[in-house]
């Protein structure tokens, strides 16, 4: 950030009085400007006994496999945005949808809420970010071409938990090491 968005003045990269971490501050009429996570919402939909994949069409990981999933917006809710999320990009309708996983990946400032439902009538078509979509049963899925950590995890739970039909809230750590493997700790 170079220039405040309240007034125009230049920032700088401070920590501010009262504070405990750097921020960028307008120098001339001082206004702080936090920067916070942000959240992307997604859902595991299933039909029957298969799951909604989509192939995405954009960047990053374009032509990968994810469940849908995407920044939440401002004026919905976690669950509006899961759901707009699988629309925009399976034209797909989720419905009973209810929180399943929340994952912090601070590496890369986001949190993750991933919720799980059903596809209603087991419709799905590609939207405008996805390349295609389709319904997965477990022993089809493109484990080697998922698109995200994230998407791994939350399939992996759900199908050792999809036995007892009981599915609990699972929360966890997703960090990227030094090598560049990747960690997952749940809590």
């Amino acid at each position: 950030m170079n220039f405040c968005t309240a007034c125009g003045a230049s920032v700088s990269y401070c920590i501010p009085a009262g504070d405990n971490r750097q921020r960028y501050v307008c120098t001339h009429c001082g206004t702080i400007h936090y920067q916070n996570p942000r959240i992307v919402a997604g859902c595991l939909l299933h039909w029957q006994d298969q799951i909604l994949l989509c192939r995405r069409a954009i960047e990053p990981r374009l032509g990968y496999w994810t469940l849908p999933a995407g920044f939440m917006e401002n004026g919905e809710t976690t669950r509006e945005a899961a759901a707009r999320e699988a629309l925009e990009e399976a034209e797909a309708i989720a419905e009973n949808l209810t929180l399943y996983a929340i994952y912090n990946l601070r590496h890369i400032d986001q949190v993750y809420m991933m919720f799980r439902g059903q596809l209603r009538d087991g419709f799905a078509q590609p939207g405008q970010e996805s390349l295609e979509t389709r319904l997965f049963h477990q022993e089809a899925i493109p484990w080697d071409a998922l698109a995200f950590t994230v998407v791994r995890e939350t399939l992996q739970r759900f199908f050792a938990e999809r036995p007892n039909g009981v599915f609990p809230v699972h929360y966890a750590d997703v960090w990227r090491q030094a090598d560049g493997q990747v960690q997952v700790h749940y809590a």
